[in-house]
């Protein structure tokens, strides 16, 4: 797997954070589409602890990139993004976040919960299916089932949602479950929030009105902790913008600006 895969010509003055945890691939359409207006490294990461990501995108960064760069981060990689922007502000001279999760328990206990309530009672029946499936302790490669799982959320996370074509590159169950627990205790003990407190740069937060993850647990917390921050929420639209009918030319042309606008 190459790392990180590489869009348009150099300087890369723009890196492009991929989702899940355990989802490399996710955002390569968002990185194929700004490569028509710079170059764009898509970082994967390989580790399985919120440090270790960390570190590993630290090192990437510093090896391929135009530094300070501009960092776009979607879903967990939005999070990793910050995580890196609080850590080494001198790598970041821009920080994108798409479709945020929560920095606070108390916006993120109801996700779950949310989400299934937006299923049919058959496709909920073959969630809760899928679910225990995946994290029963039988070790044998789930990475099939993880993508299906990820995939029907897609759907019902999203309000129009086009056709498209998985580029996942590989699901990573092992990954998912590490980091996502990692993530997890930082949030129950308030210790997340503390982390991004070092961000420096200005911060953008593009959010779907429709995304399952509240937007005020993204705009109220950061707005109260940084001095540049600005936040987006786009119409009609879910936590995959590039994907969405209505949605997708707003998105990319807010991304645009922002990058063009150094």
């Amino acid at each position: 797997m190459k790392n990180p895969r590489i869009y348009g010509e150099s300087p890369y003055s723009t890196a492009v954070i991929h989702g899940g945890p355990g989802a490399p691939g996710s955002v390569a359409p968002v990185a194929r589409e700004l490569s028509t207006i710079c170059g764009v490294l898509e970082p994967l990461q390989t580790k399985n602890t919120l440090d270790g990501q960390v570190k590993e995108l630290k090192s990437i960064l510093e090896k391929h990139g135009n530094l300070p760069i501009i960092l776009i981060g979607w879903s967990h990689g939005a999070t990793l993004g910050c995580l890196l922007s609080a850590r080494h502000p001198s790598l970041v001279s821009k920080l994108i976040l798409i479709g945020t999760p929560p920095f606070e328990e108390k916006y993120a206990v109801n996700i779950g919960r949310d989400r299934l309530l937006r299923f049919d009672e058959e496709e909920r029946a073959k969630v809760l299916s899928l679910e225990e499936f995946i994290w029963d302790s039988v070790e044998e490669d789930k990475s099939a089932s993880l993508a299906r799982l990820f995939r029907m959320f897609a759907k019902i996370e999203s309000y129009d949602i086009l056709p498209y074509q998985d580029d996942v590159v590989e699901y990573q169950l092992a990954i998912n479950i590490s980091v996502g627990l990692d993530i997890r205790q930082k949030l129950a003990n308030g210790e997340l929030m503390a982390m991004i407190s070092g961000i420096k740069c200005p911060v953008r937060a593009i959010h779907g009105d429709c995304d399952i993850r509240p937007a005020e647990g993204i705009r109220l917390p950061l707005s109260s902790l940084l001095s540049d921050f600005q936040f987006i929420l786009l119409e009609k639209c879910g936590h995959y913008p590039w994907y969405e009918k209505y949605a997708r030319d707003k998105f990319y042309a807010i991304l645009k600006e922002e990058i063009l606008d150094k």
